[in-house]
């Protein structure tokens, strides 16, 4: 097994994050966290139109930390909203590249990590590659029932960092991964709760704009009547309902702000971040601490929902991503679920690694590389 020059990129909806590594050895790692002032410009637009932004920032990176791209044998990034797929690892072919600049399944910030990868690694001639996606489907088939036919539940979830967790939790339970019943939430600018069980996530609400828990900047499942009559109230344009439910909903939308961190430090000290976007005189310590405790209410009715596709019949509760640093968020979710089963926390996600050793494994054993065209051979005349 060589030693392989690798760059990672993992665009998030409100932050990146950018690793250069030397075989197992991480030669730096940098996050840029972006303000809803950051991005005010590019929320009516389609995600592509944050090309140069992010492109930018990850070129900067590499030239703050004298990396050359010429030395980069290859480029992964965090998989986006294209057709379902199995989980692996897959070069980031034509074909994909289209229906990740696309949307193929919605407009997401992930979607730039396989269109950003694909252009460094043409600097220098390498391949990009993309791995667990969050368009991951292992979904039982009566988790796909809405009760509208037309409109089926579907899977979209943070599936790299579940999987990884998955595997850590297992290890401190002292089962295989594939032996586990797990549910497992990842909580970031987006959150979803999967339910997994014999190495797959047999049901997960859509994390990227549909059901489960409102979230930093997103509205969940919000009430069914009250949504139809907005949209058809003429107050609102299709845009204007867009923004609603992914960007400005949830915490953004009841204190002004979709930072966490911001809002549990002035939840506990008074004290305001500046540039967060949230505004004191119109939103006191007691609305902001209720909206968060609310957004932890609404994690634990989803993980005690999925107690129930288990059977009660749960090895561990398993809390990662950013949302897993705070401790007003993980406090009440464990005073919520700890009586369904032992509560485990990962805080923040180590993506990159992850990433890394896919590479590496797709550099290694080329043939275990999986070709996104292959499995949707309608696309290959894009």
């Amino acid at each position: 097994m060589a030693d392989y020059n690798i760059l990672v990129l993992n665009p998030g909806s409100t932050s990146d994050e950018v690793s250069y590594f030397r075989g197992v050895t991480e030669v730096f790692h940098k996050t840029v966290r972006y303000s809803p002032e950051d991005l005010k410009p590019y929320e009516r637009q389609k995600i592509t139109a944050q090309f140069d932004l992010r492109r930018r920032m990850a070129l900067e990176a590499l030239k703050e930390h004298g990396v050359d791209v010429k030395e980069i044998q290859a480029v992964i990034g965090r998989g986006g909203l294209v057709k379902p797929i199995e989980g692996g690892v897959y070069e980031v072919d034509d074909v994909m590249l289209e229906d990740l600049k696309e949307g193929a399944l919605g407009d997401h910030s992930s979607n730039l990590g396989g269109i950003i990868a694909r252009d460094i690694a043409a600097l220098n001639g390498v391949k990009a590659f993309i791995a667990d996606p969050v368009v991951v489907d292992e979904l039982d088939p009566i988790a796909r029932y809405s009760g509208m036919p037309e409109n089926p539940r579907i899977s979209i979830f943070h599936a790299l960092n579940q999987k990884r967790v998955g595997r850590h939790a297992a290890r401190q339970v002292g089962k295989p991964y594939e032996d586990c019943r797990l549910i497992i939430m990842h909580g970031g600018g987006g959150i979803s709760v999967g339910a997994h069980v014999g190495g797959r996530v047999i049901d997960v609400n859509n994390g990227l704009d549909g059901d489960g828990p409102f979230t930093p900047q997103r509205s969940g499942g919000v009430p069914t009547g009250g949504l139809v009559k907005m949209c058809f109230s003429g107050k609102y344009t299709l845009s204007d309902i867009k923004l609603k439910v992914k960007g400005r909903g949830g915490l953004a939308a009841y204190t002004g702000t979709s930072d966490c961190k911001a809002l549990e430090k002035y939840i506990l000290t008074g004290e305001e971040t500046p540039g967060s976007g949230l505004d004191p005189a119109n939103v006191s310590r007691e609305q902001a601490k209720e909206a968060v405790l609310a957004m932890a209410y609404q994690i634990s009715k989803e993980i005690g929902a999925l107690a129930a596709v288990l059977e009660g019949k749960v090895d561990a509760i398993v809390l990662t991503g950013g949302l897993a640093y705070g401790k007003v968020v993980v406090q009440e979710i464990k005073r919520r679920t700890s009586w369904i089963a032992p509560v485990l926390s990962y805080p923040g996600g180590d993506e990159m690694t992850s990433l890394r050793r896919s590479a590496e494994i797709a550099l290694d054993h080329p043939v275990k590389v999986k070709s996104y065209a292959a499995r949707h051979p309608r696309l290959a005349s894009v």
